[in-house]
């Protein structure tokens, strides 16, 4: 056996999986490795130069093997799920070139991979979880090193001074670890950079002047450290820089006027600072800007109007700023503007028109002081006009149809202005609004039924106007309605019951009306409903007792006069006795599926109508899938699928027959036919629902291969972005893999529908193994409850610090821990958010949250910036979940009990181990109480108070050591 046989079959041996065979063709009896999959050779010598596994989703250590290739030049194992540490051995291929095990689960410090023969041109260690600081020397022999990537890692410490040594570094990525201290003078000795990328670590003191001395750099990002004093003028001496990104610093001073002569700078990010002074009107001159963002600082003064020079301007925000006087007209002369944020800043005057230039997909004008009226809507304005909020100004006025014409609107907030006037009829029409907040007007006349067409529509909110007329039946056409508050009106007549139709409706506000009637039972059944508020109507009649009303507090329902139950302690008065009919034929009752012969007439009950109209469609899909899949078997298989005619079908069907089919696995090679088999049936199919959540519903299905996969059909269409925006973002998440993230699959699209196939997790979730526990089912023990919380943590990590971008969860809770048959946790839905248009100001909304009592207070405080210390937040509060039992939010007879606070109190009382989950036996209180602990400093009010998940990880790690929790990596 060759020296190159040899060493690649012990590196084969370390490979605890190979889920897609891609080592198979390596066989120790061949006598050259040259025809294997990705092995390379040298035409002469016959020995390995190039081993190359990208994206295999290979496990298991990297090993001594590679040492034996002594001609290796390149080495890239990346996108794999390599663990362990990286043998120092490397440093012995004195020939390697090219190092990259980027996107793996390596730990432990970096090696001296750079004190060998100096030969490495390519370094690449990024998104791992490596960790300690580099040695001072560490890159004492880096002559010829070009390309360096240590990034979203967990390294610390000072960034090494032999850095400067370096000199043939085109491009330095350090980004998302924990580097402290200052950025060294030095760095200005590397004369060869381009591209400099530091930003997310802690790193402190000035901006050194010497980078200015870079005269090839491009693009230099700073962001997300603790750099102070002001912006040194030298920057503009590297005249070739395209991208500059300061943001989430302490920076202090004034733009510097110099900055003007960096001609072909296209963003300048200067975001959440303490920059002060005016926004200078020689921006005016920087005609190749398309982003410019200023926002979250102390800038006062005007907004200039050589902003509008801009011509090729796509970003404007200067939101969260002290600037006053008008909105520059001149800004609708930026005709390629797609986003404008001017919110909360001191602003007055009337809107322009031109600001609702046709390109512009996101205007947000809140918090000001604006008065007049809004500007009519002409022919061709607004055409691109997904996102729109000018809440809380001083605009009145009436509200007027023209609204609608700007048709592709997914999110209107107008709320606390003085608007009057009627509600439009024609905002019904809006094809994909999705989010409609009118509160805090003076809105008067009826609510329109026309709203009920608003198919998509999630939330809408329309308290505190002066509403009278019924609450119109067609509200409980808006299937998709998590959120409808129609406090503090002038409402009267019933709750209609076809509210009861609201499936997915979370929260219900329908206070301070003039509502009379019962509250219809139906509302006990709406398994999503975690509020509803109908105090102080003229309600009557019992209170029901089920559902949503089992936790609810007596002040939801107070103000009733009429009303009579347990929760407001007034006994219900007996109804008249129910008669007991018998049925001498012995058969079911009309309610049930049977037929009843009258004279020579059959007459069906509406439940067999129903039925039997059920079963109908239900054939009539498949049928049609069956033809579908016979016509496309006839066509090649491939994993992006094209478009597939479309022939009458039932609605699920039919927007599945027309659409692109796009799997990253490339072991699952589907066709159009296939993806119909496979997926139609199930989303017809109730039978395989298998959860809901925020983002939509999930079914199980079975490829033809016979891969169980979960399918995630999106809720609301027309939240999604456009395709290309949506592919980019889905492409994105289909590149993060980490043991305890739910693997990304693959997805479909189509115009109305989207599809997210993810791996099928067998377990369960979280939440239901806490609360839901089935009979015969035993509780999680502590060690089962530790490796979950270990797991989270790790697969957090990953996100925040291993994948760039970055990626934030927004929604993280128990129920989207999945489980495996071993309760290894597999985090799902993150990254969602990000494919929806708007996302700070619209999705962060707390009023699309729908996570109760795992949200930061940050959500609620449209002044705070959500950060990845959101999830920190939600995860300290699974943690206290795990440790406790106990829900987030619990609703007693008198009172509403937050964990974290009960937690708090109980620590502070000297007692925190009587939280306890009284089902945890013999558990260690040495992991218990720091566990507790670790759970309320997560979950502090103050976002800076809470630890990186890096360290949370470290801290677990502390709590049971890597020795004791080794099987939990």
């Amino acid at each position: 056996m060759s020296d190159d046989v040899l060493g690649l079959m012990a590196f084969k041996a370390g490979v605890l999986q190979d889920p897609h065979g891609a080592l198979e063709s390596w066989q120790e009896d061949d006598a050259s490795p040259c025809n294997w999959t990705g092995i390379a050779c040298d035409v002469v010598t016959g020995r390995v130069t190039d081993v190359t596994l990208v994206g295999l989703s290979l496990e298991g250590q990297i090993g001594r093997g590679f040492v034996k290739l002594v001609e290796l030049q390149t080495l890239t194992l990346a996108y794999n799920n390599f663990s362990g540490s990286i043998d120092t051995e490397i440093v012995q291929l004195l020939m390697l070139r090219t190092f990259n095990v980027c996107n793996n689960a390596l730990k432990g410090p970096v090696p001296y991979l750079l004190s060998g023969s100096g030969s490495l041109t390519t370094l690449d260690l990024s998104n791992n979880l490596l960790s300690w600081a580099l040695p001072d020397d560490f890159f004492s022999n880096c002559g010829n090193l070009m390309f360096l990537s240590l990034a979203g890692n967990m390294l610390d410490g000072l960034l090494p001074s032999s850095l400067s040594l370096c000199i043939e570094l085109i491009d330095l990525n350090l980004a998302g670890n924990q580097f402290s201290g200052g950025i060294p003078a030095s760095i200005g000795q590397l004369a060869k950079l381009t591209s400099i990328d530091i930003s997310q670590n802690l790193l402190s003191g000035l901006i050194p002047w010497q980078i200015g001395s870079l005269k090839y750099l491009t693009s230099l990002s700073l962001m997300g450290n603790k750099l102070a004093g002001s912006i040194p003028p030298g920057i503009s001496s590297c005249i070739s820089l395209v991208a500059v990104d300061f943001s989430n610093n302490s920076l202090t001073g004034s733009l510097p006027l110099q900055l003007q002569y960096l001609s072909s700078l296209t963003l300048l990010n200067a975001r959440s600072n303490m920059l002060s002074g005016t926004i200078p009107t020689w921006l005016g001159a920087l005609s190749r800007l398309q982003v410019l963002n200023l926002a979250e600082n102390q800038f006062s003064g005007l907004l200039p109007g050589s902003i509008g020079q801009l011509q090729m301007l796509q970003e404007l925000d200067v939101s969260e700023n002290l600037l006053w006087g008008n909105i520059p007209v001149e800004l609708g002369a930026c005709t390629q503007l797609r986003g404008l944020d001017l919110s909360h800043n001191n602003l007055s005057g009337s809107i322009p028109p031109q600001l609702l230039a046709p390109n512009l997909q996101f205007l947000a004008l809140s918090g000001n002081s604006l008065t007049g009226s809004i500007p009519n809507i002409g022919s061709g304005d607004c055409t691109f006009l997904q996102f729109l909020d000018i809440s809380g100004n001083r605009l009145g006025g009436p509200l007027s149809g023209q609204l609608a014409q700007c048709s592709n609107l997914v999110a209107v907030n107008l709320s606390a202005n003085s608007l009057s006037s009627q509600i439009p009829l024609e905002l019904g029409s809006l094809p994909f609004l999705a989010y409609l907040d009118l509160s805090n007007n003076s809105m008067s006349g009826s609510i329109p039924a026309t709203l009920g067409n608003a198919a998509h529509l999630t939330v809408l909110d329309l308290h505190h106007n002066t509403l009278g007329g019924q609450i119109p039946t067609e509200i409980g056409n808006c299937a998709a309605l998590l959120s409808l508050n129609l406090a503090m009106n002038r409402l009267s007549g019933p709750i209609p019951v076809d509210l009861t139709n609201l499936t997915m409706l979370e929260f219900l506000d329908l206070s301070s009306n003039n509502l009379s009637g019962n509250i219809p039972p139906g509302f006990e059944q709406l398994k999503s409903l975690v509020m509803v508020n109908v105090s102080n109507n003229q309600l009557s009649g019992p209170i029901p007792t089920l559902g949503v009303f089992v936790n609810a507090s007596a002040t939801e329902v107070s103000g009733n006069a009429g009303l009579c139950g347990t929760l407001v302690d007034v006994a219900c008065s007996p109804g008249p006795s129910k008669p007991i009919v018998l049925n001498p034929g012995g058969g079911p009752s009309d309610g049930d599926l049977v037929t009843h012969r009258q004279g020579s007439r059959i007459v069906l009950s509406i439940s067999a109508i129903i039925a039997i109209s059920a079963a109908a469609a239900i054939a009539v899909g498949v049928i049609v899938v069956t033809l579908l899949n016979i016509r496309a078997q006839t066509r090649p298989q491939q994993n992006a699928v094209g478009l597939v005619e479309s022939l009458p079908q039932s609605p699920v069907t039919e927007q599945l027959a027309l659409g692109k089919l796009v799997m990253f696995r490339q072991s699952h090679k589907l066709s159009g036919s296939d993806w119909m088999t496979g997926s139609a049936q199930a989303i017809l199919n109730k039978q395989h629902e298998i959860g809901q959540g925020g983002f939509g519903t999930v079914y199980k299905a079975t490829l033809p291969d016979g891969h169980m996969v979960a399918v995630k059909k999106l809720l609301v269409a027309s939240l999604v972005k456009g395709q290309d925006d949506f592919e980019r973002e889905i492409e994105l998440l289909g590149n993060v893999k980490h043991q305890n993230l739910v693997a990304l699959q693959g997805y479909y699209w189509t115009p109305h529908l989207q599809l997210l196939v993810y791996d099928f997790v067998p377990g369960g979730n979280l939440y239901r193994r806490l609360h839901e526990l089935r009979d015969g089912e035993l509780p999680l023990t502590w060690d089962d409850r530790f490796k979950i919380a270990l797991g989270t943590a790790l697969g957090l990590a990953h996100l925040h610090h291993g994948c760039r971008p970055q990626v934030i969860h927004y929604d993280l809770k128990s129920s989207n821990v999945l489980l495996t048959q071993d309760n290894e946790a597999c985090i799902s839905d993150y990254g969602l958010a990000n494919l929806l248009p708007v996302l700070d100001s619209y999705v962060m909304s707390s009023k699309f949250q729908s996570a109760l009592g795992y949200m930061a207070p940050e959500f609620a405080c449209s002044s705070l910036k959500i950060t990845e210390k959101c999830d920190i937040y939600g995860f300290g509060v699974l943690l206290l979940e795990l440790v406790t039992g106990r829900r987030p939010v619990e609703y007693m007879e008198d009172d509403v009990v937050i964990l974290c606070d009960h937690v708090r109190a109980l620590l502070e009382e000297g007692n925190p181990l009587s939280c306890v989950d009284l089902s945890l036996q013999g558990y260690p209180d040495d992991e218990l109480l720091p566990a507790i602990k670790l759970g309320l400093i997560c979950t502090s009010h103050v976002p800076s108070n809470r630890p990186s998940m890096a360290e949370v990880v470290q801290i677990l790690e502390l709590i049971r050591p890597l020795g004791d929790a080794q099987d939990f990596q």
